[in-house]
């Protein structure tokens, strides 16, 4: 039985809900789980649905007979084929908490993508990614040959086919350029002390100013660094009992924790841009155990 899910934006309306399900209902699908959301702000709706089809209706059919209802209703949509696995290029510097985190997830199922390419200005981590059978490229940067190394970059990326590139600590700053021709498609993961504790050990910043909470932030990259719209982010309690070191080691677990949760709303289609913020909707029990369990 094919599974495959169908997201929808458009301005909020009568009927979109039930030109949707009709559409599905005539073409023999049956929904399993539907999501949405009305921005009162702008007026924006935003809608997700999974459903499986019990004929062999193949996904650019069921995209091709949906031009009808989209165009009436003025809609932005895509459907996607839930079978497969979005292809992920991952950039990472010297610290390599995140990309480890994201090698166990996706070793066992609990990230379900594919791993086209780990990129890196650093060869810390080629042994590691290459003893698992992933490409990895080692490509130096810097103040001279920025231009150069960021064209190879979008060189790998179009030749494996990313569909989405992952910043897992990879601590250079990307060209306005390659944010505008992957906007939507980079997510990235930092502390959450911004825009205070800028700049070299923003962990010993904090333990000097006896902050009482450590978090981070994962977010879609544009040219305003560090400002994209947000996607996950998530806290932890500290005391002045614990050190600088402690401070780290807990910044490393919620970064690793917020990025695997916003790669997850984004390879499922779960996450939508609307201005400078998103809309995510949850992840449906089913779908975390069943991949949990692979």
């Amino acid at each position: 039985m094919n599974k495959f899910a169908l997201t929808v934006e458009c301005k909020s309306q009568p009927g979109v809900v039930a030109a949707i399900a009709t559409y599905l209902a005539h073409n023999a699908c049956n929904i399993t789980d539907s999501a949405q959301y009305d921005d009162l702000e702008n007026g924006g709706f935003f809608m997700r649905i999974s459903f499986t089809c019990a004929t062999e209706m193949k996904m650019e059919g069921l995209s091709k007979g949906f031009d009808q209802v989209a165009q009436a209703h003025q809609m932005k949509f895509a459907f996607h084929d839930e079978t497969k696995k979005m292809k992920v290029a991952i950039f990472v510097s010297r610290f390599g908490h995140c990309l480890n985190d994201i090698l166990y997830r996706w070793r066992i199922g609990a990230l379900p993508i594919d791993i086209v390419a780990v990129i890196s200005n650093h060869d810390d981590y080629q042994e590691l990614v290459q003893s698992r059978n992933i490409p990895f490229h080692l490509i130096k940067v810097t103040k001279e040959n920025k231009a150069e190394a960021e064209a190879a970059q979008l060189a790998i990326i179009e030749e494996t086919g990313a569909e989405l590139i992952v910043l897992a600590r990879y601590m250079q700053v990307l060209s306005d350029q390659m944010c505008q021709k992957m906007s939507g498609r980079i997510i990235n993961i930092h502390h959450s002390f911004l825009p205070s504790f800028k700049g070299a050990n923003p962990y010993k910043q904090a333990y000097a100013r006896g902050v009482k909470l450590i978090g981070a932030t994962s977010h879609y990259v544009t040219s305003d660094l560090d400002e994209g719209p947000i996607i996950e982010q998530d806290i932890a309690r500290v005391t002045h009992a614990q050190s600088p070191n402690d401070y780290v080691a807990l910044g490393r677990d919620v970064e690793s924790q917020v990025l695997a949760r916003a790669i997850h709303a984004h390879i499922h289609h779960r996450a939508f841009i609307s201005g400078n913020k998103t809309i995510v909707f949850p992840a449906s029990p089913d779908s975390y155990a069943s991949e949990r369990m692979g």
